[in-house]
């Protein structure tokens, strides 16, 4: 699993008073950084292998101004060239919000998805989980 913890900023809540719904899908891409670096090691876009073929937001309870979140990333599937990325925002001890995304090992090229093989396949592995196994 990755773990990425931070701050929101004030441009980041909304009306209500807490964080915008709008920031999760945000941070969450965010959260994947150290997965995408597993594909593009130095994150460069011409060398790109990922598309995201899907996501979800599941909001579970508010997020606040000036307490710092913990973004938790991790598999919980792992297909022939597509992958399911869950991942959760908790602040405080209790979890805010989860989400699903599928991404694709792609080949922009070609316009073909690719499979996932060797010690790529090896390296996403190490972070697979149950779903539900982070929630504590």
């Amino acid at each position: 699993m990755f773990v990425r913890t931070l701050e929101p900023a004030f441009s980041d809540t909304d009306a209500l008073g807490h964080i915008n719904n709008t920031r999760l899908p945000v941070w969450f891409e965010q959260g994947r950084t150290d997965l995408f670096r597993l594909f593009t090691p130095d994150l460069d876009p011409r060398n790109w292998r990922l598309i995201l073929a899907r996501f979800d937001v599941e909001f579970h309870a508010e997020l606040f101004y000036g307490l710092p979140v913990e973004i938790r990333t991790y598999l919980t599937r792992l297909g022939n060239s597509s992958f399911t990325v869950t991942q959760q925002a908790w602040q405080a001890g209790r979890l805010a919000a989860q989400g699903d995304t599928v991404m694709v090992h792609f080949d922009h090229g070609s316009k073909q998805a690719i499979p996932i093989t060797g010690g790529l396949r090896q390296a996403l592995q190490e972070h697979m989980l149950e779903s539900g196994e982070a929630t504590s």
